[in-house]
């Protein structure tokens, strides 16, 4: 596992996916996001890795920068290499809540009432196949699983290669 530093994720608008190359770490966030909810997913993300340590605090400042604090990130145990039941980002401690429904989601919470869902598109995808995704996710319109959606772009679901330990 290598903990490195890598340059900061880029934070796509929605209105750039079309013509910007999505590259490992790049994350798409639907800035209209509507009371009614209309689409499943508010984002989407593509980390570099299954480090969350190495990946998640670029997303989150990256997110802070347009949202505001992030008080909760919620992720996926299956899909990432440990389960840390915190990360500092700056100067904030930012709370990983785990579980184990191997669903390619991620829910970032800013306050006590403000969610968004995110897909997360496994590592190994392809960039061709991520940008697809990706762009799927963010549709206004969107009413697809990130099963269906990653199926749908031909990526096969991120799977842990050896037994996880329990999060801390």
């Amino acid at each position: 596992m290598t903990t490195e530093s890598h340059d900061p994720a880029p934070l796509l608008l929605l209105q750039d996916i079309a013509d910007q190359p999505v590259v490992p770490g790049s994350a798409v966030l639907r800035m209209a996001t509507t009371s009614s909810r209309a689409g499943i997913f508010d984002g989407a993300w593509w980390p570099r890795s299954r480090d969350v340590r190495s990946q998640l605090p670029d997303l989150i400042e990256a997110l802070t920068a347009s949202l505001g604090p992030i008080a909760r990130v919620g992720l996926d145990a299956s899909a990432w290499d440990e389960a840390p039941a915190h990360l500092v980002v700056g100067d904030r401690k930012v709370r990983i809540d785990w579980s184990a429904v191997d669903d390619s989601t991620m829910i970032i919470t800013r306050g006590h009432h403000d969610h968004f869902a995110f897909l997360v598109v496994p590592p190994q995808a392809s960039a061709a196949a991520a940008h697809t995704a990706m762009t799927m996710a963010v549709r206004n319109d969107n009413r697809t699983s990130a099963e269906q959606i990653l199926d749908a772009a031909g990526i096969a679901p991120a799977r842990p290669e050896a037994p996880r330990r329990p999060p801390v």
